[in-house]
């Protein structure tokens, strides 16, 4: 459990669309408060996922080859397969060129409660999912899965709180960077999701189906 929420957190943090469009909400007018919505209302959607999959086991994992455990491994394979035809499609026919979201243009307008609402929208849901399917296993009267739990929520949150923090201390050095990066991520936008779609993908995929089979 601990190694597939390790590479399901990287996975989701290292996301150029949500990276990207929390830069322009740090670079925005009041930027930081509304950056801090963004990333609150990101690790809330996370938290809320894993609890409720904690309620539906009560914390306790269902048995090995059990239905809601072969479930569960199931999900995480299905998931796993989209997201390497995605990626493999992705990368044959890429999207066609176009300009920016219209929600950038309202960006320093923009209020928390739109940034909050953006977090909610970018959020890679299959990821989650795939997270969330992983979940099932965590065992509550030990502290590890605690940990393992804390942590998966904390690492695919981790851009967005470097990001707010940098922010926070070095608001003018923080920018130009921020935008520079931001600029890479939109040069290598598609070849970061192809890759980051194949790669978590292809783990999903290979470790759902040793634990059909184990």
């Amino acid at each position: 459990m601990v190694l597939d929420l390790v590479v399901i957190g990287t996975a989701i943090t290292l996301g150029p669309l949500h990276n990207s469009a929390f830069i322009l909400l740090l670079c925005s007018r009041r930027g930081t408060r509304k950056g801090l919505a963004f990333l609150l209302s990101w690790l809330a959607n996370l938290i809320a996922v894993i609890a409720v999959v904690v309620l539906l086991t009560g914390g306790q994992p269902p048995s090995r080859h059990s239905a809601p455990s072969t479930a569960a491994v199931a999900a995480k394979l299905a998931i796993g397969l989209i997201l390497v035809l995605y990626g493999a499609h992705r990368r044959r026919r890429p999207p066609r060129p176009h300009g920016p979201p219209r929600w950038t243009a309202r960006i320093d307008s923009a209020s928390w409660i739109s940034a909050a609402a953006l977090a909610w929208l970018l959020q890679p849901w299959g990821l989650v999912g795939a997270g969330a399917a992983t979940a099932i296993e965590a065992d509550l009267s030990s502290a590890g899965d605690w940990i393992a739990l804390t942590g998966y929520c904390l690492l695919a949150t981790l851009s967005l709180i470097v990001m707010e923090m940098y922010a926070v201390w070095a608001p003018a050095a923080a920018e130009a960077r921020l935008n520079t990066l931001r600029a890479w991520l939109g040069r290598h936008q598609e070849q970061l999701i192809v890759t980051l779609s194949l790669l978590a993908g292809l783990w999903l995929t290979a470790a759902s189906i040793y634990e059909l089979v184990a």
